[in-house]
């Protein structure tokens, strides 16, 4: 039942999208004006949302004001996006990028392990229910809300109470700090190691943004058609990715929307490319782009920072510990492993993001310092398929043995 005494202001879909695109102008504002933000590359959807949430937090412990938002331009900017990661990858960048992508798996993997050692060993020290250290370790933070909802419910059927609410509390900041955290890491690896980096000119010849013009045929006459062509191929993915999930949960499987989705864009970008017509990346990238900022902006915007307030001290204290847990195991771990060099250290910003936030905060952190330095191919390629395909399944397998370790 809701609270009288709250007065809450509901926000249409349209209406959150000129919000949303109005918060992210101002993220792009401060971040130019700020050197702070501008050095350390961080996502300006980070800073708008960010910006936008703390008003909203002051709105509604001073005059108990909340906003209502409509999230279903959200929920599909998030479809959209997959599907460009998806319209990305081809076959060939697939296999040669096997490698990094098993070291990636392998990484990702033992950081969610010690991440929940984090959690539960602080849980005893507190001499709370251990269960608590989970919903405060890969649950929440690299699962994000999603992944905390719904752990957060068989946590309560078992006698767990307020799971839900502390896995809000975790993903929230993780959402926060794998935005904050990211570009910083880069830029000490980068200049620590003096790493040589491709630098900005080489960005309009590189792979991953373009293959050359696509051609056109009839339609050259036409200035819109390769952005026509563009969203006609994402909404076909949007739809045809749905279709298959439905097809999917009738048989038993249930997979995120965003899975199929970008299942649908890899076979109809590799189908187009063996059939002589590839993807006009560029225009894809574009697309990208726009649903990435847009779907981080709004998830920042809707934050309820108010709920920290409820259990601060602890909670501060081992949100600090899972940061420089983090901080370190970037550093040390992921840049070393993954080749000390330029694409090591900017997968190491997307490590971060994945690890505490989620996939669209990596890729955030990914393009804020390849937009300064260059390039990263194997970034662009390791990180979405990491955090898309294998990220959920690591740490569902992760999770249950920790509950059978310690139950």
């Amino acid at each position: 039942m809701a609270d009288p005494t709250i007065h809450v202001l509901h926000v249409n879909a349209m209406d959150m999208l000129s919000m949303s695109i109005g918060v992210l102008f101002i993220g792009m504002y401060l971040n130019s004006r700020f050197g702070f933000l501008k050095r350390n590359y961080i996502p300006p959807a980070v800073t708008g949302g960010l910006v936008f949430s703390v008003i909203s937090t002051l709105l509604f412990l001073t005059w108990q004001v909340e906003f209502d938002f409509d999230m279903r331009f959200r929920d599909l900017l998030l479809l959209v996006f997959f599907s460009t990661v998806g319209l990305s990858a081809r076959i060939s960048q697939l296999t040669n990028g096997g490698r990094a992508l098993l070291y990636m798996v392998a990484v990702a993997a033992a950081f969610l392990i010690i991440q929940n050692i984090v959690g539960v060993g602080f849980a005893y020290v507190m001499d709370a229910p251990l269960g608590y250290g989970l919903m405060a370790g890969s649950i929440s933070l690299a699962g994000g809300h999603g992944t905390a909802a719904a752990w957060a419910v068989e946590a309560e059927s078992v006698g767990l109470v307020r799971a839900g609410e502390i896995g809000l509390v975790f993903a929230t900041f993780g959402l926060v700090s794998g935005g904050l955290l990211g570009g910083p890491i880069a830029r000490l690896l980068i200049g620590r190691n003096d790493l040589p980096t491709p630098g900005k000119e080489s960005r309009d010849t590189a792979p991953e943004v373009a293959d050359g013009p696509v051609r056109a045929g009839v339609f050259a006459d036409y200035p819109l058609f390769p952005v026509l062509r563009a969203l006609l191929i994402l909404a076909l993915c949007v739809s045809l990715g749905d279709m298959v999930n439905r097809a999917l949960a009738d048989s038993g499987l249930k997979l995120p929307g965003f899975l199929t989705s970008m299942f649908v864009a890899i076979a109809l970008t590799n189908l187009g490319e063996a059939f002589g017509h590839p993807s006009d990346l560029r225009t894809i990238g574009g697309f990208g782009g726009v649903s990435l900022h847009l779907f981080l902006t709004m998830s920042m915007m809707t934050m309820q920072l108010w709920h920290l307030s409820s259990l601060f001290v602890p909670v501060v204290l081992l949100l600090a510990l899972q940061v420089l847990v983090m901080t370190l195991f970037a550093t040390y771990v992921v840049f070393r492993v993954m080749g000390a060099d330029y694409d090591a250290a900017v997968l190491a910003a997307g490590f971060t993001g994945l690890g505490l936030g989620a996939t669209p905060v990596a890729i955030a952190n990914i393009e804020a310092v390849t937009e300064h330095y260059g390039p990263s191919p194997k970034s662009f390629l390791v990180i979405p398929l990491v955090g898309a395909f294998l990220i959920d399944l690591l740490n569902a397998g992760v999770i249950k043995l920790f509950i059978k370790l310690i139950y």
